[in-house]
């Protein structure tokens, strides 16, 4: 089951305040990493796509391998 939305008669500047003004409270709420998480973070994320192609790029050239003896 869907929301159910309520229809206002506003006009559309007080819309979008309204609108922006949610996203500025939730923005408030937001952890922000400093400068060593963030390079930690990144370093992480890194490493996991790297490692992620690397075991990519093992079971393609297996798989390269397989149906290339398959098919002759």
């Amino acid at each position: 089951m869907g929301a159910v939305k309520k229809q206002t008669n506003a006009p559309a500047k007080e819309k979008s305040t309204e609108y922006f003004k949610g996203v500025w409270s939730e923005l408030k709420k937001v952890h922000w990493p400093d400068r060593k998480q963030l390079l930690t973070y990144t370093g992480v994320v890194l490493v996991a796509v790297a490692i992620v192609s690397v075991m990519l790029w093992i079971v393609d050239s297996g798989l390269s391998i397989v149906i290339t003896k398959i098919l002759g």
